[in-house]
Parts: structure tokens; sequence; C-alpha cells
């Protein structure tokens, strides 16, 4: 458990740390040198034209085109005006416009960069295709392009260097925003209700707001040079008005003669131009952005997936659980998620029935890839496109989540649906206070005031018995420990009234006290509320401990369903009786290795014609690699999909399947 902290409990060190990273910025040499002149040119900006607007303006035809004297350090136009306080009066209007235009390409780019989550994905590839082609086109091509269209004149050019810049900016917005929504908070957000607007202003932007910002303060150098090509090029500022880019026209003509007058303005672009460049490149490396951040799918096929094997159908829910489906919290009969592949559709999750009864504890185990969570993301209707949930019934309490779209069912899993995912580091929002994140479940289905909600939010993290709770609510994620971070997850999914908590392996990143408490807390709640509980893990002995009926998943179905009393004892399936062997107990013989399951899992994009425990099996046989078994009930309910199930497994499998090398038959060839 975290010790409380000496420092008051308003005290935030986030904003000190930022803080500090900007200091570091300043501290190096080029940080400081971009620093001092990024100040330079802004103060110019504002305070050059209060200033120095009479002597720019002043028409002298006595020194018409002078060259540079002690009285006009870079020499006089063609009306005898002084041009060195032409280009300084120039710098409001030139910086102005540019950071004016850089605006508009970061509001721009943002709206189509975050188009897949207001629009939907299907939608949104169209908004991504057409961002894809604009970012092929040089910049300075794009701005000529939109110059035509939005006309002649500064608007126009504003205009024209904005939309010009925004494919810059959407794709990288499109990249950071897919890498957030794809953390467990996001998913958190949603379960809870969160609309799709909401979610974009509350969880995603704040977190990629840092990039954003570097990235458009460089761009506003590339704005700055853009826009003085456009009034070079006669396109941009008109004439009584002027911008170094005009000022630079201007000086060209005459340039032979008096190289001073196109010297000065194209001095003031590069300067201006590298200021805005180098100061962003010193924030980049300072604050750690050297790169951006990735989308992590949430499932990848193989680029050479065959097509799977259809999954057997089973007999559903068993009959025990079928006399109580309408009373169950939970019914699920065949479900399946579909992803696309490079040869076909990919399916890691097949024909899944199972029912949860209210107040009872559900374990689901097996490997890595077995399908366990995506069967509870499909449950929380959290599965996006490309992915496809089919199932012939998916309800929760009473209510068909597969009817409507969900929208339809927010009020309904935001208040009686919790999930406790098993990264709580992710769990949270980085940016936002715990008790807020809280408040927002309260606030958006239970209608209740700021104040209110709050409340609710310091009554919830004491039920969880997190210490301290009325100081807790105003800290950040990164200030609880661990394991608070857990507890804190699960007092969220009680700010409504749960009927069903899926717990996630909601103790893989936790130590075995915590993970203890942690079980305790969600027995406690489970025993108080009559709460269902759906626990996933690879941890058997868990499983074994905390639930009534354990499900076990291997290649994206359930192989065997069998009460947890029995699952030492009267486990029928091969694969369940090898994962209870690999659990080592007190009992385990220290001189010899400990027991291991040969072979490794089945690819989704990969699954054989027949069983695919097949070729890991010791008791496999021909028809075992022609055909599927189903998954069948016996007179007790408990359900079981093997050929072989109950047959002894002879003591030297292990042996003899290493001596026929099948370690590694189970790999994608």
């Amino acid at each position: 458990m975290m010790t409380p902290t000496a420092q008051p409990s308003s005290a935030d060190p986030r904003p000190r740390r930022r803080r500090g990273r900007w200091l570091a910025v300043l501290h190096t040499p080029v940080g400081a040198s971009a620093g001092v002149l990024l100040v330079g040119v802004l103060l110019l900006a504002i305070l050059a034209p209060l200033f120095w607007t009479h002597q720019a303006n002043a028409v002298d035809t006595n020194h018409v085109l002078e060259g540079t004297s002690s009285a006009h350090w870079v020499g006089t136009d063609n009306l005898g005006r002084d041009l060195f306080f032409r280009v300084l009066v120039a710098t409001r209007l030139s910086i102005g416009l540019a950071l004016l235009a850089t605006a508009i390409a970061v509001v721009v780019g943002l709206i189509l960069g975050t188009a897949p989550l207001l629009v939907g994905r299907r939608a949104g590839r169209l908004v991504t295709a057409v961002v894809n082609i604009a970012v092929a086109f040089p910049g300075l091509l794009l701005a000529l392009f939109f110059a035509v269209i939005f006309g002649i004149g500064r608007t126009g050019a504003v205009l024209a260097i904005g939309f010009a810049g925004a494919p810059t900016f959407a794709r990288l917005s499109q990249t950071l925003a897919a890498g957030i929504a794809e953390r467990d908070f996001v998913a958190a957000a949603r379960i809870a209700g969160v609309n799709r607007v909401r979610l974009l202003l509350r969880h995603v932007l704040p977190n990629i707001g840092e990039p954003l910002v570097v990235n458009a303060t460089i761009g506003a150098g590339g704005a700055l040079l853009s826009f003085a090509g456009l009034s070079f090029l006669g396109l941009g500022v008109q004439a009584p008005s002027y911008d170094w880019g005009r000022l630079l026209q201007d000086g060209l003509s005459g340039i032979y003669l008096h190289p001073a007058a196109a010297l000065a303005p194209g001095v003031a672009i590069v300067v201006a131009g590298l200021t805005f460049n180098l100061f962003g490149e010193s924030v980049a490396k300072g604050i750690g952005l050297t790169g951006t951040i990735g989308r992590i799918p949430l499932l990848s096929a193989g680029t050479d997936a065959e097509q799977p094997a259809a999954a057997t159908p089973d007999e559903g829910i068993p009959a025990q659980d079928r006399e109580e489906a309408p009373n169950a919290v939970l019914a699920v009969e065949n479900l399946s998620v579909t992803f696309p592949g490079a040869d076909g559709p990919v399916r890691p999750v097949r024909a899944v029935s199972f029912a949860v009864r209210r107040g009872e504890a559900v374990g689901v185990v097996g490997e890595s890839g077995s399908g366990k969570s995506l069967t509870a993301l499909a449950v929380a209707r959290l599965i996006e496109e490309p992915g496809h949930v089919a199932a012939d019934r998916l309800e929760f309490l009473g209510t068909d989540l597969l009817a409507g779209t969900a929208r339809a069912h927010r009020q309904l899993l935001g208040t009686s649906f919790a999930m406790v995912f098993q990264d709580p580091m992710t769990s949270f929002n980085p940016t936002r206070r715990i008790g807020h994140q809280l408040a927002e479940v309260a606030r958006q289905h239970q209608g209740m005031t700021r104040q209110q909600a709050l409340a609710r939010a310091v009554d919830r993290l004491r039920a969880v018995r997190v210490p301290a709770a009325e100081r807790r609510v105003r800290q950040y994620p990164h200030e609880f420990s661990g394991g608070m971070r857990q507890r804190a997850m699960i007092g969220m999914g009680l700010m409504g009234d749960p009927a069903l908590i899926i717990a996630d392996e909601p103790t893989t990143a936790l130590d075995v006290t915590v993970q203890r408490q942690v079980l305790e807390l969600l027995q406690s709640i489970r025993a108080a509320d009559n709460v269902a509980l759906l626990l996933i893990s690879h941890d058997v002995a868990v499983v074994r401990q905390v639930c009534d009926r354990v499900l076990v998943m291997y290649a994206g179905r359930i192989v065997e369903d069998v009460p947890a009393a029995e699952l030492s004892t009267a486990a029928r399936h091969p694969y369940t009786r090898a994962l209870v062997a690999a659990v080592p107990d007190m009992h385990v013989d220290l001189n010899r290795p400990l027991p291991v399951i040969p072979g490794r899992p089945v690819d989704p994009a990969h699954q054989p014609v027949g069983c695919p425990y097949a070729p890991r099996c010791p008791l496999a046989g021909e028809r075992c690699i022609r055909e599927d078994p189903a998954l069948v009930a016996d007179e007790a309910g408990r359900r079981v999909a093997c050929w072989h199930a109950g047959e002894p497994i002879p003591d030297d499998w292990q042996e003899k399947a290493m001596a026929r090398d099948i370690i590694g038959a189970g790999e994608p060839s």
C-alpha cells in the first residue's frame, strides 16, 4: 500500500514536472537561444507597430530609392519610406497571419484526424483515404491550389496555407488518437456510457496535447515561409498592406542597385522561421517526443492466414442454466468474433456458450490466445470494426445486446455492468483526477450534480478500502499504487448498481499480498450485493479458490465446463488436466522438472480441421485429427468437448511426446 505523501492534498506534481521539463529545455544552448529569439520576435510583433508605424509610412520624395546610410540603415523604397522600419512593422502582420494559418491547420487537422472516433470507422475510412491522398502532395503545391480556390489576398492566403497544412496534422492526430483509443481507460469510459464527443474532449485530446503543441510550433515556421512565398508571388498580402513577402517582392526589382532592400525582409523571414523550428525541436527533445505513438491493434492476423475451420456447434447453454435462463444475469449462445484476414476471416472466438446466474462466480482459464479476453470484450460490446460479433443469443439482464446500437444499451451497461481490466495503470486517464473519472459515471447516468457525484466517488473509494478517500479523489492515477489503482477501478464499476463484474486478469501486475486483497474485495462485493462475477485468469489456483464454476477455453472455444471444487479431481479434458498439473504445489518433487504442456497454442489464423488440441494431446487418435468434437453435457450438466474425455493419461506421456518430436507441432507453418 502506498504511503501518503507529506505534501498538501491539493498539490499536483504533474504541472511541476512539466514546468521542470520546459525549464530543462531552456537550459540547453539551442533551447535558450531559440527561446530568446522567440520572445524577441513576439515582442517585436506586438510593439513595433506601436512605436514605428509613422516612420515606416512617412513618404519622403527627396530620398527615393536610396541605399544604406546612417539615416536609413536598409535604404528607402520608391516613395522614400524607410525600409528598416517597414521590416520591423511588418513583423506583426507576418507573424500574426502565420499563427492564424497554423491554428486553422491544427483545428482542421484535429477534426479530420479524430473523425474515425466521432463518426465510426466506416465513415472514418473515407476521411482517412482523403487525408492519405492529400499528404502525398507537397504542402506548397496544396497552398497554391487552395490560393486559386479562395482567391487573392490575405484572407485567401491564410485559408490556403491553413488547409494545406491540415493533412499533416490530421495524419499526426489520427496516429496519436488511435493509440490512445485502444487504452483500457477509454474502454472503461465507453462502458460507462460516455458519448463520442465527450470521450474525445475528456480522454483523447488531453493525452495527445503535448506532441500536437510541439508540431504546431514547428509548423508555424513552415506557415511563415509559405505565407511569405504567396505574398512574394502576389497571391498574399496586397498593397497598401505589406508583410515580409511583399517587401521581398518589392526589393527584388532593384536587387543589383540596392541589395539590402531585398536582403532585410529575407533575413527576417529566415530568422523567424528558424526561431519557430528550433524552439519546436528543442521542446520535442526536452519532453522526450522523438516519435509518434503507434496504434496497437486488438488482434493481428497472419499475413499467410489459412481459411479457419468452422466451429463445431455445441449444445449451447447447459440444461441447468437454460432452466434458470430467465433469471440469468448473462446468457450467451454460439458467440463468435471474426476479424478480416489476408486469406479470409479469422475467428479467434468460436461458438462460445455459457450463462452466469446472479451471485455466481464463473472463472475462465486458458493459455494466452485462447480467446478469453476477446469473449469478455464481445460481451461488453467493445469489439469495433473491422471486428464482427455474432451470436444466437447475447442477453444481459434480459436485454438483447445485439439488437439496436451501443447507444441504446448505454444506460444499462453504464449502471449495471462493470469491467476491471488487467493493467491498472492504463485503466485510468492519466491526465484526469481519480475522483472526476469515477464521478463521470454518476453524472452521465444518474443525473447527479458535480458535488453529489464527487461525494458518491468518495463513498465508493471507501467501499473498496482506499484509505483517506477524501484526499485520494483529488489525486491523479500515477499517485496511486498498483493495488490502489485496481481497487479504484473496481470502485468505478460500483458507482452504479452492477449486476455483473467482469474481471480480466485483475491481479496480473500485482504482488501476491495485493492479489489476495483484490480477490477478497471482489468476493466481499459479490457476497454483499449478490453480484455475479466473471473472472478471467491464467492462474488456475486463483480461479479454483474464488469461483463456483470454471470454463476452460482453448483455440477460441470452451472445451470444458466443470465445477471449481472438482477441477483437480474430476476434470475430463486432457487440456484441463494438463493445466491443473502445471500448477506447482507443496508436494511437487523437487528432483523432477516442473510439468509443462508440450507444443504451442493454435494460431487463430491456422485452425486445424480436427480437434485443435490434437497435436499436443497424449490421447489423440485418428478421429481427433479428422473431426472436431462438439461440447456436450452429461446428466450432471458438466460439459466437455473431447473424443477421449475421462480416459487415463499415461504417466510418461511427456517423455513420449518429446521423443515423437511433437513439441511445437501447434505452431503455424
